[in-house]
């Protein structure tokens, strides 16, 4: 039954990874900020929830626990992404390449699976042989060539996750196989 359900999740993150993609494809920079200022109000509203469970907590336990501090550097934390969401786009290149680099462990992975299929003599093990080595192709370009136009580079990562995630696809129904 856990292998079922890993399948399905692994299926359905198939499908948000293209949703993101086409997202990407359609407005990347748009979609970058909204994101970020999205996760800004959340830290807003996750620092005011601190401060506010502060001042309703016994002073002694208010000492001990740091919820001020915590609730002053989320909403800080916060303010900072929702209203300078364009500092994150012109420092991008430095997160693409962390970027690369989780695509990269995620690209790892992929290659013990295929060779997982492989030892187990799994038909159509090539498919996610395949789809480990885009992934890794895909993780170099990034590190190695980190573009400078933060709307080309989330076109490719759009066009990337797509791909991948249509690539995840294929190996799942294979797998079954």
């Amino acid at each position: 039954m856990k292998k079922v359900s890993s399948g399905n999740s692994s299926l359905l993150m198939s499908f948000v990874e293209i949703a993101i993609g086409i997202l990407l494809l359609i407005n990347p920079v748009g979609f970058t900020s909204g994101i970020i200022i999205t996760l800004g109000v959340i830290l807003i509203i996750m620092g005011i929830g601190q401060i506010v469970a502060y001042s309703c907590t016994e002073p002694d336990k208010a000492a001990s626990d740091g919820k001020l501090t915590k609730g002053i550097l989320l909403t800080v934390l916060g303010l900072f992404c929702a209203f300078n969401s364009k500092w994150f786009i012109v420092t991008f290149p430095a997160i693409t390449i962390l970027y690369g680099i989780l695509i990269l462990v995620t690209g790892v992975s992929k290659l013990q699976q295929a060779i997982d299929m492989a030892r187990a003599k799994k038909e159509y093990w090539f498919v996610a042989l395949i789809s480990a080595l885009l992934t890794l192709l895909v993780a170099a370009l990034i590190i190695f060539n980190p573009f400078a136009s933060t709307a080309v580079l989330w076109t490719f990562i759009g066009v990337a996750l797509i791909v991948e995630a249509a690539m995840d696809i294929v190996t799942f129904i294979f797998a079954k196989k």
